[in-house]
């Protein structure tokens, strides 16, 4: 996965690349969700 890559290259500790990838999907899904309701 693209993103855990990046977490690794920047040094994010392993039990805060979880934190920060969980915080990226919600916020992915935040705005997903404004995007489709402006369909």
């Amino acid at each position: 996965m693209i993103f855990k890559r990046l977490l690794r290259r920047y040094g994010y500790l392993p039990d805060m690349q979880m934190l920060a990838t969980e915080t990226v999907i919600k916020q992915a899904e935040m705005i997903s969700s404004e995007l489709a309701k402006r369909k």
